[in-house]
C-alpha cells in the first residue's frame, strides 16, 4: 500500500469504511479479557461485514501492526490479549447477523460475531438448530469465538465439540485475502482445509462467515441429578454414560462446587429461569406441575457434601427421551448413585444462554478455570493428581482466602473434561462489569486489589496447566496459556510453524497465540 504525506496507520485502516476506536475508556476496556490485561492498544476496530474486516487487517499489516481478534470477549486464556504494545484489536461484535438458513441443505451460514444465543432464537421457529448449539456463556460469547477456541457444553454430550458441527468458513488472513475453506454444504472434500482454522485461537486468521450444520430440534426432554460419595464413581458413571450414547449433556460439580453454586445462586432465579420452562409446557397442568416440584425442592435439592452429576436427553417423542434416561439412570446406579431431584438440568435448560454471573465469586472474588479433555482411562489419575496439588498448597490457599471448585463434563467420542475453578480475593476488571447482570454485579462486594493472592492464583493457574500437560490432556482455548505445541510431535509441529509462516510470514496475526 503507498503511503501518503501526514497519513497514519489509523488513518489507512478508517480508509475501510469500518468504526475506529482510539478513547482511553474503549482501549482500556478492550485490553482486558476475564482473567488479565495485556499490552496498550493502538486502536479498537469493529468492522461491519467482511469486506470491511479484510481492508481493515490489510491496511493494518501493511503498515507492519499486529492485528488481533476478539469475538464475545469471554476468553480468560489470553486469546486475544497480547504483550505486544500498539497492536491493533478487531472487535467483531457489528458483524452479527444471520446471513442465510437453508432448510432444504440443512446448514447455517452467520457473521463471525453472531451470538450462540441470538442464532439459537433464530432457528427456534423453524423447529431447527445446530447439533452443538452453544456454550452457557453463549448470551455473550460468539460463534466465531468459539470456532477459533474451540468448545462445549449444548449438545456435546452426543456431538461433541462446537468444530465438529462447521462446516466451511471465510477466513480473512493477514494480507487481507479472503479464503473460503471448502464447501458449504459437506465436510470434508478433500484434505479439511476447514479443520487447519478451528481451534486455532485467530493465530492463522480470523473468522469472517461460518457455515454450520443443521438438525431437527428435539420435541421431548429428560433430566436427572444424582450424588455420589467419590470422584471415582462419578467419572465412572460419567464414561459409561457417554460411550452408551443416550444423553446430549452429562455433567456435575465436586461439593466445593455445588456450595459455591448454592451460595451464588437464590430460589428467585430458579422460579425466574423456570417460568421460561413453564411458557413451553404444552399444557397448564404440566406448567403448574413443574412449578410446583421445583418450589417443593426449594434450595435443598443439592447435598453439598457429595458430588454431582446431572444428565439431559432428547427425542422426537417423550418415550425416546424417557428410555434414555432410563438407561442413563441405570449406568448411575449401578455405580452407587443415589438420585436427587432434577432441577439443576431443568432449570440450566430452561434458560441456556443466562446471565454471565458465575464470572465472579459469591462474594466478589476473581475466578479462573484450567480445564483438560482427557479419555475416560486416565480421568481418575489426574482428578487424583490435582487433589493432590491443592492438599500441597492448602495452608497457602488458606491464608490467602484461595478456594477452589471443581467441574466435569462428557464430552462425546472425546472423553471426560475435568475443570479445577480457582477463586481468590481481588478486585475485578471491566469485562465483569460489562458481561454480568448489573443488579446482580451492584449487590456484590467491592474487593480491593490483592496482589499477593493474584500472584499465587497466577502461580497455582500455571502449575495446573504443566499438570495436564503431564497427564497428555487436550484443551479448548489454547491461547496464550496451554501448553500446545510442547505437546506435539516435532514433525507435526515444524509444519504448524510452516503454516503459520506460508499465511502469516510476518507474523503479525494474533502473534503469541498457540505458542507460535
Amino acid at each position: 500500500m503507498a503511503t501518503r504525506p501526514n497519513m497514519t496507520a489509523i488513518d489507512y485502516i478508517a480508509e475501510s469504511g469500518a468504526e475506529v476506536l482510539t478513547d482511553p475508556e474503549s482501549l482500556d476496556f478492550f485490553g482486558h479479557d476475564v482473567y488479565s490485561r495485556g499490552a496498550d492498544l493502538l486502536c479498537v476496530v469493529r468492522p461491519k461485514d467482511k469486506m470491511e474486516l479484510a481492508a481493515a487487517i490489510a491496511a493494518a499489516t501493511s503498515h507492519d501492526k499486529v492485528v488481533i481478534p476478539r469475538g464475545g470477549g469471554m476468553s480468560y486464556t489470553g486469546g486475544y490479549v497480547t504483550d505486544e504494545p500498539g497492536a491493533v484489536l478487531f472487535d467483531l461484535g457489528a458483524m452479527d447477523r444471520v446471513l442465510d438458513i437453508n432448510e432444504t441443505d440443512m446448514t447455517v451460514t452467520v457473521e463471525a460475531g453472531c451470538t450462540w444465543a441470538k442464532l439459537y432464537e433464530a432457528l427456534a421457529p423453524l423447529k431447527l438448530r445446530t447439533p452443538f448449539w452453544g456454550t452457557l456463556s453463549g448470551l455473550k460469547a460468539s460463534i466465531g469465538g468459539g470456532m477459533s477456541q474451540n468448545c462445549l457444553f449444548w449438545g456435546s454430550g452426543r456431538y461433541g465439540t462446537a468444530a465438529q458441527s462447521c462446516i466451511a468458513m471465510e477466513i480473512a488472513l493477514a494480507d487481507g485475502t479472503l479464503l473460503k475453506t471448502g464447501k458449504e454444504f459437506t465436510r470434508p472434500y478433500g484434505p479439511d482445509l476447514t479443520g487447519l482454522f478451528l481451534g486455532d485461537t485467530g493465530a492463522l486468521g480470523m473468522k469472517a462467515t461460518i457455515t454450520l450444520r443443521l438438525i431437527p430440534e428435539a420435541e421431548a426432554h429428560g433430566y436427572a441429578s444424582f450424588s455420589f460419595e467419590t470422584h471415582e464413581d462419578t467419572l465412572a458413571a460419567m464414561g459409561a454414560i457417554e460411550r452408551s450414547g443416550v444423553t446430549t449433556e452429562c455433567f456435575g460439580f465436586d461439593p466445593k462446587l455445588n456450595a459455591i453454586r448454592m451460595q451464588r445462586e437464590s430460589l428467585g432465579s430458579d422460579a425466574k429461569a423456570l417460568g421460561k420452562m413453564m411458557k413451553k409446557q404444552g399444557s397448564v397442568w404440566g406448567a403448574i406441575k413443574e412449578g410446583a416440584k421445583v418450589v417443593a425442592a426449594g434450595r435443598d435439592f443439592l447435598d453439598e457434601a457429595k458430588f454431582s452429576l446431572h444428565v439431559l436427553t432428547e427425542g422426537r417423542i417423550q418415550a425416546a427421551a424417557d428410555e434414555d434416561l432410563k438407561r442413563a439412570r441405570a449406568i448411575a446406579m449401578a455405580h452407587g448413585a443415589t438420585e436427587t431431584d432434577n432441577t439443576i438440568p431443568k432449570i440450566i435448560r430452561a434458560n441456556p444462554f443466562g446471565p454471565l454471573n458465575g464470572m465472579l465469586g459469591p462474594d466478589g472474588e476473581r475466578w479462573a478455570p484450567v480445564h483438560g479433555l482427557l479419555p475416560h482411562s486416565k480421568a481418575v489419575d489426574c482428578y487424583d493428581a490435582i487433589v493432590a496439588l491443592f492438599d500441597t498448597h492448602r495452608e497457602e490457599m488458606d491464608r490467602l482466602g484461595i478456594f477452589t471448585g471443581t467441574l466435569v463434563s462428557a464430552v462425546s467420542g472425546s472423553g471426560a473434561i475435568i475443570e479445577p475453578c480457582l477463586y481468590w480475593p481481588d478486585a475485578s476488571n471491566p469485562v465483569h462489569a460489562a458481561s454480568m447482570e448489573p443488579s446482580h454485579f451492584a449487590k456484590l462486594p467491592t474487593l480491593d486489589a490483592n496482589p499477593e493472592a493474584r500472584t499465587f492464583a497466577n502461580q497455582m493457574k500455571t502449575a495446573l496447566v504443566e499438570l495436564f500437560l503431564e497427564h497428555g490432556a487436550a484443551h479448548m482455548q489454547i491461547g496464550r496459556t496451554y501448553k500446545y505445541r510442547e505437546s506435539l510431535d516435532p514433525a507435526a509441529d515444524e509444519l504448524l510453524q510452516t503454516l503459520k509462516k506460508t499465511l502469516d510470514p510476518k507474523n503479525l496475526m494474533n502473534p503469541g497465540s498457540l505458542g507460535l
